[in-house]
């Protein structure tokens, strides 16, 4: 799990739980089972799954009983600070990790401990038990509300060693949600080295996902795998890799063509989501799970190839940015040319005028990101050369950050975050940058707005990326 910022069905965001780096995480996997116990061990019966059409069920837990089926799961151990600075401790404990009422319950507790907050949660893992190679996986869960608080389910390697530790390895993240933003929920894919991952994201307009149940689900296939919420595709990715740095990148489709398992957690804290505070509520830090089910066809045709990289063109004057003049009133909502996006906090809007954007702020939100104008698809090349251009003014001067990120590469920056500051008078910006890392079709010129101690509405005309030669 990672933070990332996300374009929905594109690429990541360092944004990413309990994932990688979603991006997620740096951190080594390796996971740890608490010994078990006889009453531990004993299986309840379970509820029958829904057959899917083209699907053998190959396992599932509908959690009926009263204790965990430890012939599913492993109950995980981990010291606080194990990965993405997070703050719990992952314990054995029936406080911990628990079934009430059909459903399994992973809670975060606050205590005390040398006269400091102390956390613990829960965390549970198939490995070693139910580990499997191409499926669907399909979850149905509630999270839990909360500042700091990061549920997550997810998939690791069986064999984290095969291709090497993370993110060579790989991993697929089913879904996490932020506590904090609770209306948003993230699916990624981590791979690489260099670290890469996409990211999709569904943002609900009505209702949360801590207020009601809802499905998650990944189809994996030896060439393809697809995200799924509540029964409806938001992202597809089939364009992976891993490689140990510096060295001929691995057989398509490594990573993604070993045993995988599952795991859940509730995180507290972190490098993502950040630390709780008064407002988080943790007699309600309850991450609910209806049931996990696994599926797989009855064959896979593991003879694929990796698609050939698609980068974009210039257009006749030479600038990569579609519709740089605003001569279109496009949607912004769309995944088409310029995206208009809200995180953690960010109220606003944007609209296309008099070629002009129009972007207006109602809350800044906690991150630069909160209000956000991006748009993606931008060909970076290894040794090329590119010039940022734009004009800007606002209604009262104010700073914006501007950079040309890589959402689908480790969201490194080929350009720098800048900060400028916007006057009130039109003015044009010029940044210049080399590209030298490796070629990636989908650069991504973003214009921040958020956290910037201003609400003050910002107006953008002629924006180009072009490549130079001097």
């Amino acid at each position: 799990m990672k933070k990332m910022r996300i374009l929905a069905a594109l690429a990541a965001i360092s944004l990413l739980t309990g994932c990688g780096a979603s991006s997620s995480t740096a951190e080594s996997k390796t996971e740890t089972e608490a010994p078990r116990t006889e009453a531990q061990t004993t299986e309840a019966p379970k509820t029958e799954a829904p057959e899917i059409a083209g699907y053998d069920l190959l396992w599932h837990d509908e959690f009926d009983g009263d204790t965990l089926d430890e012939s599913i799961w492993n109950r995980e151990l981990r010291e606080p600070g194990w990965t993405n600075e997070e703050l719990q401790e992952y314990t054995a404990s029936d406080d911990n990790i628990f079934l009430r009422d059909g459903c399994l319950i992973l809670k975060g507790i606050k205590t005390e401990k040398d006269g400091k907050d102390y956390y613990t949660s829960g965390k549970v893992n198939s490995q070693n038990k139910t580990d499997f190679t191409y499926g669907k996986v399909v979850a149905r869960a509630k999270v839990p509300e909360g500042q700091g608080l990061w549920p997550a389910i997810w998939m690791m390697p069986q064999d984290e060693a095969h291709y090497g530790q993370w993110p060579k390895c790989g991993e697929i993240d089913i879904m996490e949600v932020l506590g904090s933003a609770t209306e948003t929920a993230y699916g990624t894919v981590h791979y690489g080295e260099p670290h890469a991952e996409q990211q999709g994201t569904v943002v609900l307009d009505n209702g949360t996902f801590a207020s009601d149940f809802h499905e998650y689900s990944v189809e994996w296939e030896p060439g393809e795998i697809r995200w799924y919420i509540d029964g409806e595709c938001y992202l597809t990715v089939n364009d992976w890799f891993t490689a140990v740095n510096g060295e001929d990148e691995k057989p398509y489709p490594a990573p993604f063509d070993q045993p995988f398992f599952v795991q859940m957690n509730l995180a507290v804290g972190g490098t993502w989501p950040g630390n709780p505070d008064d407002s988080t509520d943790f007699d309600k830090a309850e991450f609910e799970i209806d049931y996990v089910r696994v599926y797989q066809k009855p064959e896979y045709d593991t003879n694929v190839t990796k698609p050939e990289a698609n980068y974009r063109e210039a257009l006749e004057d030479g600038n990569f940015i579609f519709n740089g003049d605003f001569a279109e009133a496009e949607d912004l909502t769309d995944d088409v040319n310029w995206k208009f996006l809200l995180f953690e906090g960010g109220e606003g809007s944007a609209e296309i005028s008099d070629n002009t954007m129009i972007i207006r702020s109602e809350n800044e939100g906690t991150v630069d990101y909160s209000v956000q104008l991006v748009q993606p698809e931008l060909p970076m090349i290894k040794g090329k050369k590119y010039r940022v251009t734009f004009d800007a003014w606002a209604d009262e001067e104010r700073d914006i950050v501007v950079c040309v990120s890589a959402p689908t590469a480790g969201w490194i920056r080929y350009l720098q975050d800048t900060t400028l500051t916007v006057p009130t008078e039109k003015t044009t910006f010029t940044y210049d940058f080399e590209m030298n890392d490796k070629n990636d079709p989908n650069g991504r010129l973003e214009f921040n707005l958020g956290h910037r101690g201003s609400t003050a509405t910002v107006y953008i005309q002629n924006v180009r990326v072009e490549e130079i030669t001097e």
